[in-house]
C-alpha cells in the first residue's frame, strides 16, 4: 500500500523501527493481508490504518482511500496537530535545531496542552 511517497521511504522507515504491522516491527518486504492494522510513527503519535483490499498493481496516491482506513484516535490527531502548529510558529525555517532550553520551553507547552 501506499502510505510513503516512495519504497526508499518506506523501507527506511521500516529499518528505523518507526512501521508495525499488527504491534509487531515489520520489515520492508513483509506481506500485507485484508484487515491488517498498520501503525506508523509520526512523532509524537502512530498513525493507524486498516487494510480494507489489496491491490495487484502499484497505484497513484488519489486511489490509496479505496484500499485503506485511518483508525487512528481523534484525541492523538489532535495532539498532532498541535504539535505540528508549534514546531512551526515557534522556530524560523533554518535556524537548526532547538536549544535544550528551547525543547524545555516546547515540552512545558506541550505539557499544558495535553493537561
Amino acid at each position: 500500500m501506499r502510505l510513503f511517497k516512495t519504497r526508499t521511504l518506506a523501507s527506511e522507515e521500516c529499518k528505523k523501527g518507526k512501521v508495525l504491522v499488527n504491534g509487531q516491527p515489520a520489515k520492508s518486504s513483509r506481506t500485507i493481508n485484508i484487515n491488517d492494522i498498520i501503525s506508523i510513527r509520526e512523532a509524537p503519535i502512530f498513525r493507524e490504518y486498516k487494510i480494507l483490499d489489496i491491490s495487484e498493481k502499484r497505484m497513484g496516491a488519489k486511489l490509496v482511500p479505496d484500499y485503506i482506513l485511518e483508525i487512528t484516535n481523534e484525541n492523538n490527531l489532535e495532539m498532532l496537530k498541535l504539535t505540528k502548529l508549534a514546531n512551526k510558529h515557534n522556530r524560523q525555517q533554518g535556524t537548526g535545531r532547538p536549544t535544550k532550553k528551547d525543547r524545555r520551553e516546547l515540552d512545558r507547552m506541550l505539557d499544558a496542552v495535553i493537561t
